[in-house]
């Protein structure tokens, strides 16, 4: 049996505009540098002892044309004014041994700050709950506030990369958020 296990992450965002929707995505994808590829979104699994690399290291291991697995976050809107949101949240246990969670959120009228914290907030918790544990991501926190205890043993960092955009009147403004795959 051929197992898919990705070796390697990176995240990365885009944002587009235009009087049509499916080109508005298009643009966001290409600035978030994704566009080239086939993508097949996945649920939201980090897999164990998969390295976090940055986003030029993870383009240049992908070819034009290839499938490529993804975690995705994407919002549109054609409102003049309207602020959207589009997040991927990770939350990763300290020595990577067991798997993560990533959790994607689409939000209107959050700040990037606060899209960002509601995605590693909400990764945290769906990893706990895993765990068997209850998660108050007010009580999980420690001294950085990208550490949450779970409990005595174990411990997870989390991160998140979010777009925000602002809506035009006339056009559609997209933003998305990846989390991609290299396998």
């Amino acid at each position: 049996m051929n197992t898919i296990l990705p070796a390697k992450m990176f995240l990365t965002k885009g944002s587009g505009q235009h009087r049509e929707k499916l080109v508005s995505f298009e643009k966001a994808l290409r600035e978030a540098g994704i566009s080239p590829f086939n993508l097949v979104k996945v649920s939201s699994i980090f897999p164990p002892g998969c390295e976090l690399v940055p986003r030029e290291k993870g383009l240049k291991l992908l070819t034009p044309g290839q499938v490529v697995f993804l975690v995705m976050s994407e919002n549109a809107t054609d409102e003049g004014h309207r602020l959207i949101s589009a997040s991927i949240g990770m939350a990763v246990p300290k020595g990577r041994r067991s798997y993560g969670y990533l959790a994607e959120h689409e939000g209107f009228g959050q700040a990037e700050m606060d899209a960002g914290r509601y995605t590693e907030d909400l990764a945290a918790e769906m990893l706990a709950t895993k765990l068997g544990r209850k998660f108050d991501p007010r009580k999980a926190g420690g001294k950085n506030g990208n550490t949450y205890r779970l409990s005595a043993t174990m411990s997870v960092t989390t991160r998140s990369i979010t777009q925000i955009a602002k809506g035009s009147q006339g056009l559609w403004t997209t933003a998305v958020a990846a989390a991609v795959f290299v396998t």
